[in-house]
This record gives structure tokens, C-alpha cells and sequence, in this order.
């Protein structure tokens, strides 16, 4: 396979493999891919699994043309894709290794011999030349070893990224990339988050033109759909809406419950309902759906005075793996004595930023009216917001909206008549009550101040503290002229036809401009209230709260340069050029700072 001129595939695929890790089920097998670069030197990009070795090798001397190769780059050491280290340097005897510190360690490790002649040690920031192309390394420790580093071709504009981008099943079988990446993503990286996050930061800075995986397609095409993914993966923000149920059921009541109550959300307008019987299912599917959507039902039954095997089991891969940034409910069953909910609550208190959806549904051996009450109680509470969105079941005259107002942070929708738009603001009051009057502040030099004073009209998006960074990123740190800031999104539109957000907000108000104040930088519109409704009852995302735990820290340990104050981007070097634009946040010069 071609990937570029250069640049050919020379991996392998196994259909031999039925677990993958020990624990996978990949039905589809697995690929191990490996590259070869043709320059003036040759250079192999990663090795194979053991099994394969000798199909590898025939790969390799096919696209070789009687050449040698120069360099063996190792980006990761585990055996799928270093297994066949030691026999192509036996092959290949004046082969020169290249790889982290770590790995060599590793390869000791593996081989009993770390090849101490014939390598070459890189790091961070070094390059290695080969003719016509440079390869850049970049560090990426607990991606999802410690050892990984992932490679950058500066000439063809190809990211060399080991496991990062690759997913479940061989290259010979077609099949949905984002669900078997997804599963692969979780299941095998995503307890490294942070780590993920900061590689991700760093790629910013690169043109990448082609993913090259080791395992999963080349990635050509639409490159910033898989870069999103990654985003919300490794941020742990849900990727989509709807109620993932997850149940043990013994003798059938827990079941029947189960059942009833996903009925009752759908009838609530809930937009997605999935249920995984944990004792049958794949718990791998299982725990992947868990952080694709929002919101969480765990329901299983007390057993010797804990919970049910298989549940244990589903909340430590869990918690196991930092889920975080979701709605959790709780439904427990017990004949005499139920614990079931105070040993999941526990367990579940290692992740973070859980909401705890109430109330707490306890049924003794089988739904009653009293149990069945409280389901509908929680399926209504778990539903508050989709009846909210839905023009048949909101109230859209409900003023206790404006109580989330506060020196919060906001999202502005309007709309220039070709487009949506939004930016971020936290200049809101009410400023009378008889009647509602609402004042919203906002700089001249955006476009959305530019687009109401033409239309009169806006929608203010009251943030809670569940919103993702993505949000600030996307609402924030580009302008609304030129960006559509809701491309891909799902539109909801309230009565005034512009646009609110579907998730991330605790409450809207479509407002209507009745007067305009000059304020020389800004321009204040003090407008009437025609329509508020309330979302959810998690708390309006403050400033203070957005800075010290939404915001991401900086990582300037260590290092010596200017680092973004909006969004946190690190820029190394001695000075700053005059004309730089942070590859995030689009702010230039001025929003930067020397790291001290």
C-alpha cells in the first residue's frame, strides 16, 4: 500500500487473534502496522507481532528493491508491535535502532539485548535526517506506556502517532472507525486522559496531513473528525446524549424494573436509551457506552451483602479508567436488607465530577407503588432537560430562570441570517424585575455585537459546571465571521428561531432588544425577557470556578518560553514573533506571557 511517494505500508493482519490484550473481543482481528520511509537512508517505522514475523519480513524485502535498510524507529514497545524486533536485526545486522531511553530498557527487557551498538537515543525536540525527509520526535509518556514517542515527518506532513488513532479490527474487513477506536480508545488508553490531552496540544502546533497508526486505517481524509474524537475522549466529555442502563438481575424483577424505567424515558423525549444486562454483554461495550453518553443508571441487587459480581466488575473498569463529567442514578434491589446502592455510591467515589441524579430508587424483591412512584420520580428528574428542549413539554415561561444568573459565564446565540453564532460572555444582569429587564454587555469589536444590533434580538445560554473546555474553545477563541461555531452540532431553536445549546446548560432566555447604550469599547443591550426556560439544576458555571477547574494548567515545568494566558498554549523558544497566532485559542502577542 502507498501511503505517499515515500512513504509504504508493509503491516500485517491477524485473524487469528480472538482477544485482544487478553480481554478484547475483536470478531474482526486486529492489523500491526509498519511503515517504510524510501529516502536516501531507509527507515522502518515499528515491527509486528512475533507470529508474524516472517510475512513482515517478506513485506519489508518486497518494498526494500535490494536496498538496506538505515533505521529502525520503535516508537512503543509492547510486543504487538515490537515482537519482531530482535529477529529484523538479526535480518537487517547494520540496521541502526532508534527509539526513548525507556525503550531500550525495555528491549533488554525483552530480548536480552538493548542493542547498546548499534542505537540511537532521541528525546523530545530531536530530529533525526534521512535524505529528503526529517522526523521529528515528539515525547509521549503513558500513551500508554512510558516509554512512547510518537514521530512527526516534517517533509510529507505525516504523524507517525504508535497506538494514538488506532482502532480494533484488521484492514482487510470494513467497519465503523469511530465505534471499534472508540472501544479501543477506553479500553486500552483511557485512564491516560491528561496524557493524551498534552499530546493532543502539542500536534496543534503541527501541519498533519496523514495519521499513520499502528493499528487501524491511515487516516487521510476529514482529519478533524478523528482529532475531535480524541478531544472529548481524553477530556472525558460525553461524546453524545441519552441514558446508558447497566443491570444484574437474578430472578427477573431487577429486569422488569429495568425495563419499565426505559420506557419511561423514552416516553420523557430521552433521545438515546442503551441497556447492557452486564452478566451477557460484551463489558467492554458496555464500559464504552458508559462514556459515550451523559447519563448513567446502574441497577443491580444486593448480594452477600454487596453487589452482584458482574456490577463490581463494570464500576472498577469505571473508575478505573477516571470516568468522570457524567450524571449517575442509582437503582438497587434487596429482599431484607439492601446495600446495593451504598457499596456502588462508594465504589464510585473515586471518580470525579459525578452528579448523583436523585432519588435513589430502592425496590424490595418487586416493584410496588411505592418503588414505581420513585422510578417515575427519577426518570422525569434524569429527563428534566430533554422535556425542557421539546416545544410541547417545556415551560417556557418559567422566571426562575433568571436565578442562574450571577457573575456566571454565558454563551450569546444570534444569528446573521446565513448562520448561527455564539460567544462567550460574563457581563449579564438583571437589572429590573417589573418588568424583566436583562443587560448584556458586549465588546464592539466582536462580530455578535455587530449581528444584534442589527437583529434586536439574542439568546443568553446560562453555562453550568459540567461544561467541557470545548466549549470555551469553540464559543471563545475564534470569531463568529468566520467560523460556523455550530457546524456538526444538533440545533435547537427556541420560539424566537435562533438557537440554544443542547447540553452544558442549566437554563436559556430569548431576549429582546429595547434599548442601546454606548459604552465606547462595548455596547450594552437592555432587553426584555420572551422566553426562559429552565434546563437542569446543575450550578451556573462562575469565572472563579471556569479558572480552577475547567481551565487547563499550563505546563511550563521546565521549560522556557511564553505561554498563552487564554487558553494555556505553551510557545518555546527566547522570543515570541510579532506575527504569531496561538495554534488554540487564535489570540496573538498580547495574550501572551514570558514563563518566568
Amino acid at each position: 500500500m502507498e501511503i505517499t511517494q515515500d512513504i509504504k505500508y508493509v503491516g500485517v493482519n491477524d485473524h487469528e487473534v480472538d482477544l485482544f490484550e487478553g480481554q478484547y473481543l475483536v470478531p474482526n482481528g486486529m492489523a500491526y502496522n509498519s511503515y517504510v520511509v524510501l529516502d536516501e537512508k531507509v527507515t522502518v517505522f515499528d515491527t509486528v507481532d512475533a507470529h508474524f514475523t516472517h510475512q513482515w519480513l517478506d513485506n519489508l524485502e518486497g518494498v526494500f528493491g535490494g536496498r538496506k535498510p538505515s533505521y529502525l524507529i520503535i516508537q512503543h514497545m509492547e510486543p504487538d508491535h515490537a515482537g519482531s524486533i530482535a529477529a529484523f536485526m538479526q535480518t537487517y545486522k547494520e540496521t541502526t535502532i532508534v527509539s526513548s531511553e525507556k525503550a531500550f530498557a525495555m528491549m533488554g527487557q525483552f530480548f536480552g539485548d538493548d542493542f547498546a551498538d548499534r542505537r540511537l537515543l532521541v528525546k523530545e525536540g530531536d530530529t533525526l535526517n534521512t535524505g529528503r525527509h526529517t522526523f521529528a520526535f515528539v515525547a509521549a509518556p503513558m500513551v500508554h506506556w512510558p516509554e512512547v514517542i510518537v514521530t512527526y515527518d516534517t517533509t510529507d506532513k505525516v504523524l507517525f502517532s504508535a497506538d494514538g488513532f488506532g482502532k480494533f479490527g484488521a484492514l482487510d474487513v470494513e467497519e465503523d472507525w469511530d465505534c471499534e477506536a472508540r472501544r479501543y480508545y477506553i479500553g486500552i488508553v483511557g485512564k491516560y486522559g491528561a496524557q493524551v490531552q498534552a499530546l493532543l496540544k502539542k500536534a496543534a502546533g503541527l501541519d498533519i496531513q496523514i495519521i499513520c497508526p499502528t493499528h487501524g486505517p491511515v487516516l487521510k481524509e476529514n482529519l478533524g473528525h478523528y482529532i475531535k474524537k480524541y478531544d472529548l475522549w481524553s477530556s472525558y466529555t460525553p461524546e453524545s446524549e441519552g441514558i446508558v442502563i447497566a443491570y444484574t438481575s437474578i430472578y427477573g424483577n431487577t429486569k422488569k424494573a429495568v425495563e419499565q424505567f426505559a420506557e419511561k424515558l423514552r416516553q420523557k423525549g430521552c433521545p438515546k436509551v442503551v441497556i447492557h444486562d452486564l452478566a451477557r454483554a460484551d463489558m467492554a461495550e458496555a464500559v464504552e457506552d458508559a462514556f459515550r453518553y451523559n447519563k448513567l443508571v446502574l441497577a443491580t441487587t444486593t448480594y452477600n451483602a454487596e453487589i452482584f459480581p458482574f456490577m463490581r466488575e463494570f464500576i472498577t473498569h469505571l473508575t478505573e479508567r477516571n470516568f468522570q463529567n457524567r450524571t449517575v442514578a442509582l437503582i438497587e434491589n434487596g429482599s431484607w436488607a439492601p446495600m446495593a446502592a451504598r457499596v456502588m455510591k462508594g465504589m464510585l467515589e473515586k471518580s470525579k465530577k459525578l452528579t448523583m441524579a436523585e432519588p435513589v430508587v430502592t425496590i424490595r424483591s418487586a416493584l410496588n407503588a411505592e418503588s414505581g412512584e420513585k422510578l417515575e420520580t427519577l426518570a422525569a428528574n434524569l429527563c428534566q432537560d430533554y422535556l425542557a428542549r421539546q416545544d410541547d413539554t417545556a415551560d417556557k415561561h418559567d422566571l426562575t430562570a433568571l436565578f442562574n444568573i450571577g457573575y456566571g459565564l454565558y454563551v450569546i446565540t444570534s444569528n446573521d441570517g446565513k448562520k448561527d453564532n455564539g460567544l462567550i460572555v460574563n457581563t449579564v444582569t438583571q437589572v429590573t424585575n417589573t418588568p424583566n429587564r436583562i443587560a448584556v454587555c458586549i465588546n464592539k469589536d466582536n462580530y455578535s455585537h455587530h449581528v444584534i444590533k442589527q437583529t434586536g434580538i439574542m439568546n443568553i445560554n446560562c453555562l453550568s459546571q459540567d461544561a467541557p473546555f470545548s466549549v470555551f474553545q469553540n464559543f471563545g477563541f475564534q470569531s463568529g465571521r468566520s467560523a460556523d461555531k455550530f457546524a456538526g452540532q444538533e440545533i435547537l431553536r427556541s420560539d424566537n428561531g435562533l438557537a440554544f445549546l443542547p447540553m452544558y446548560i442549566n437554563s436559556f432566555m430569548s431576549l429582546k432588544v429595547e434599548q442601546y447604550v454606548d459604552l465606547d469599547t462595548h455596547g450594552m443591550f437592555i432587553c426584555s425577557v420572551t422566553e426562559s426556560r429552565v434546563i437542569s439544576h446543575v450550578e451556573t458555571m462562575t469565572y472563579t470556578y471556569y479558572q480552577q477547574n475547567v481551565k487547563p494548567k499550563p505546563e511550563t515545568e521546565g521549560k522556557k518560553g511564553w505561554v498563552c494566558k487564554v487558553c494555556g498554549y505553551v510557545y518555546e523558544g527566547d522570543e515570541l514573533p510579532e506575527d504569531f497566532v496561538c495554534p488554540l485559542c487564535k489570540h496573538g502577542p498580547a495574550d501572551f506571557e514570558r514563563i518566568e
